[in-house]
């Protein structure tokens, strides 16, 4: 598989994950932990069924180091993002974990054969100065009650970096493994739900919708298609690139009618896009 087509691979999951904002809204008050373990078991039995399905199961067999990397990545990002969003307000938690995009960029530079572009890094500081405007439309202040919070953010940001980044070094492991790592957050989710929460189904049919379809989508075939984009594509470029997912989910919120549209949004989508042009003429075909 070409690096180019790998990243196109990629950006799909960047696309689904602007969904995961509106998804999430559609399915009423199902609680976070409850809602991660159900959406990663329909994105894990899918998984699953297909890698069955191509007769592969024996792919699941991986070294400790593996399973460690990606149940860690998967469940660790969503359990201190979550937990953030309890410790601080959605909007600067929010803000404050789009450090990933800038963190891959910079920690590709990390990986063996690999060089950082000053062009990449430009681009990536761009679109993070795009995700700030966004936000601050929003009314995002930073308050000192909430710092726990901002750090559960952060952390999560590198958590979600290093385990994009780290999948590269894996390379040679198939990316049907990914099944498994979402059925074991599900698991996961699925003990901390009990532990910390109390359970709320879905009301009706249009919540049960939303629920299956942020398994299939945002938190199931999102999670496979990045995984080979970080693995053969141009991770710098994704890195840049993952700026459009908060642009793109507002504008799916105004589009739903569950958000206002601001002048902030224009001026952000100019500095994220501008980002990405910059990010991409520097890039280097293989």
């Amino acid at each position: 598989m070409s690096s180019l087509r790998a990243t196109l691979i990629g950006f799909s999951a960047i696309l689904m994950w602007s969904l995961l904002a509106v998804l999430t809204v559609l399915t009423g008050q199902v609680p976070p932990f409850q809602l991660l373990a159900m959406t990663f078991a329909v994105g894990g039995v899918f998984g699953v069924a297909r890698v069955a399905q191509q007769g592969a199961l024996g792919a699941l067999c991986q070294p400790l180091q593996v399973w460690a990397l990606g149940v860690g990545g998967l469940f660790g990002y969503h359990a201190l993002y979550f937990t953030a969003l309890r410790l601080a307000p959605p909007a600067e938690a929010g803000l404050l974990n789009y450090f990933w995009p800038l963190l891959i960029v910079l920690f590709s530079g990390l990986l063996p054969g690999e060089r950082l572009p000053l062009k990449s890094v430009a681009g990536a500081l761009l679109g993070f100065a795009g995700t700030i405007v966004l936000f601050l439309g929003k009314g995002l202040t930073l308050a000192l009650d909430h710092t726990a919070g901002y750090a559960a953010a952060v952390c999560a940001a590198f958590v979600w970096a290093g385990y994009s980044v780290l999948s590269r070094r894996l390379a040679n492991v198939p990316t049907a493994t990914v099944a498994g790592f979402c059925i074991a957050t599900a698991v996961l989710a699925a003990l901390a739900h009990m532990l910390t929460e109390t359970t709320v189904w879905p009301q009706d049919v249009t919540q049960w919708l939303a629920v299956v379809l942020l398994g299939v989508g945002p938190v199931g075939i999102a999670f496979y298609v990045w995984d080979i984009g970080v693995k053969r594509g141009d991770i710098r470029l994704l890195g840049v690139a993952s700026y459009a997912a908060p642009i793109l989910s507002t504008a799916f919120l105004v589009l739903a009618g569950f958000a206002e549209a601001r002048a902030s949004l224009a001026l952000s989508a100019l500095l994220i896009s501008g980002g990405g042009l910059i990010a991409a003429s520097g890039r280097t075909t293989k």
